[in-house]
């Protein structure tokens, strides 16, 4: 996914399902959450060893989610990725990020292939910064 794309995709979204979403504050997908909310999104964790994060109740997978997630946001390490690409598909959701670091050119081409706007290997908190007028 190019920039341009990328730049709408994030500024169309408003929901976000963060997969792997850490309740301590020193984790990079704590902070990376905390900052999309400060930028304005609705977060969702997907993680079924906690309760809740910054308030909000974790759900234990993308299977559990609601039909208004724009998009799903993994910290997962890149062998997970596949089986989550495959519960993604299984939904409603358009978007599916995988997290700097983070790549599967299988789960990518499954992903699109099921029509998902699809985003590997990228941070998502970097790219807003970069594309997204900080005045959402």
């Amino acid at each position: 996914m190019d920039s341009k794309d990328k730049k709408k995709l994030l500024e169309e979204a408003e929901h976000i399902a963060i997969v792997g979403l850490s309740d301590k504050p020193y984790r990079t997908s704590y902070q990376i959450g905390e900052a999309l909310i400060q930028a304005g999104y609705k977060i969702t964790p997907v993680n079924p060893h906690v309760k809740e994060v910054f308030g909000v109740k974790s759900v234990d997978s993308i299977k559990d989610l609601g039909e208004d997630v724009d998009i799903i946001n993994v910290f997962r390490r890149s062998e997970y990725i596949y089986e989550l690409a495959e519960q993604a598909v299984k939904t409603n959701i358009p978007a599916f990020w995988a997290q700097l670091g983070v790549y599967d050119a299988k789960a990518e081409q499954l992903l699109k292939e099921k029509g998902k706007q699809v985003v590997m290997n990228s941070c998502i908190k970097v790219d807003h910064a970069l594309l997204v007028d900080k005045n959402r």
